[in-house]
Formats: structure tokens, C-alpha cells, sequence
């Protein structure tokens, strides 16, 4: 199982995380309440000036591919957003949104996060999966032992892991890479894990030396 760097989908794929998170080291949580029919591709960060323009922070591979998907909406999916990208400054996009015409109302959508259906996005290729899919499988030994789900994925700058936590809560990083996560299936809710030798059990003996 190859797992390379994609070009500019909006898709996990290898050791690369497309769908970018937020802060020094990304993480990626389910989009609100575990909803996996809609994606988020960003947040509104703040206001850019007194006409309304705000600053976005776009998950997405390439930038600018966050307004590729039409129209975004909220984490509920009730405010839907036509965004127009008119620039770039210190990491984040710059947009003027419809209806949006002054400094306080785009202030206002700080925090905001951005939304698209499942639907509106491309499907994977082989060997490609977005996180979203990735996170709430149930992770196991190649022998059938249920290690955990998977919560969340990161990236610290080393390539992809995978936090996985058992039902004693215990919080283990798993490495995403074809010998440590051999088998993915989808449609199954499952993915097998072979993880490093020791991995587990160093996180129970730092669990227990930390209690």
C-alpha cells in the first residue's frame, strides 16, 4: 500500500495531510457533531479592514481550492456563505462574503467554521481517504483485537499519525503508513493496525507514570 504526497486534492493520501488544521500541530476532529456528510474546509479567523473583507484559514491543500465546492455553510449547514478570495496575508486568505458590508459584521463571523456537503467533493482515488472518513473507525490487530477508534488526525511535521483511544481511554499515535495501518476498510468501519514494536505498551507505562 503506497501512500504518497497528493497534488492538490482535499484528501489525506500518504504521509501528507491535505485538509489542513488549525495551530502549530494539526489536528482534525469531526466536523460538528460527528456529522461525516459535510467537510470542513475552513474558519473565518477575523475581519481585514472597515469594508467587511475577512481573514479565512483554509484546511484545503491548496488555499484557494476552499471556494472550489460552491457555496460554504456553517456548522450547522442553517448560513450559507458565497465567498468571493480577493488576496493573501500571514498564512490566512482574505474574501469579501455577500452580504457582509462592514468591520463589525465580518468581526462577527470570527470562529465561524466553513462547511461543504460529502456530497460536493470529489470521491477518492485508491489509496486516497478524507480524514473525515478515517476518523470513528474502529482500529485492530491483524488477530482481531480491538485496540480502539480512531479520534482525530495529526500531523506534528513528521507526516500523518492517527490518535487512536481504547475504552480505558488510553491515547496512543499511530504512524499512517502502509506497515503500520496495512488494511483500510471504509465501508466496513474498521482499519487493521500493526503498529511499532513497544508502541502500545509505552503508552500504558506513561499513562501509569503520569497517574
Amino acid at each position: 500500500m503506497q501512500r504518497t504526497s497528493p497534488p492538490t486534492a482535499d484528501r489525506l493520501r500518504g504521509q501528507n495531510l491535505p485538509l489542513k488544521g488549525e495551530g502549530d500541530a494539526e489536528k482534525h476532529s469531526l466536523p460538528g457533531a460527528g456529522d461525516a456528510a459535510r467537510i470542513c474546509l475552513g474558519a473565518i479567523t477575523g475581519a481585514h479592514g472597515v469594508k467587511g473583507r475577512v481573514r479565512i484559514k483554509s484546511f484545503t491543500a491548496e488555499p484557494q481550492a476552499i471556494t472550489s465546492y460552491g457555496p460554504l455553510t456553517d456548522e450547522r449547514g442553517e448560513r450559507r456563505f458565497t465567498v468571493e478570495l480577493t488576496g493573501e496575508s500571514k498564512g490566512t486568505l482574505l474574501a469579501a462574503i455577500e452580504g457582509v458590508d462592514d468591520r463589525d459584521a465580518a468581526e462577527a463571523l470570527r470562529g465561524t467554521r466553513l462547511y461543504v456537503d460529502r456530497t460536493a467533493l470529489p470521491e477518492p482515488e485508491e489509496e486516497e481517504f478524507y480524514q473525515a472518513d478515517l476518523l470513528g473507525l474502529v482500529a485492530r490487530h491483524r488477530d482481531g483485537t480491538a485496540l480502539g477508534k480512531v479520534v482525530a488526525v495529526h500531523d506534528f511535521g513528521a507526516g500523518a499519525s492517527l490518535e487512536i483511544v481504547d475504552e480505558a481511554g488510553k491515547t496512543v499515535l499511530v504512524p499512517f503508513t502502509s506497515a503500520a495501518v496495512p488494511s483500510i476498510d471504509i465501508a466496513a468501519g474498521t482499519l487493521v493496525v500493526e503498529p511499532p514494536a513497544g508502541l502500545f505498551e509505552a503508552a500504558t507505562q506513561a499513562e501509569e507514570a503520569s497517574s
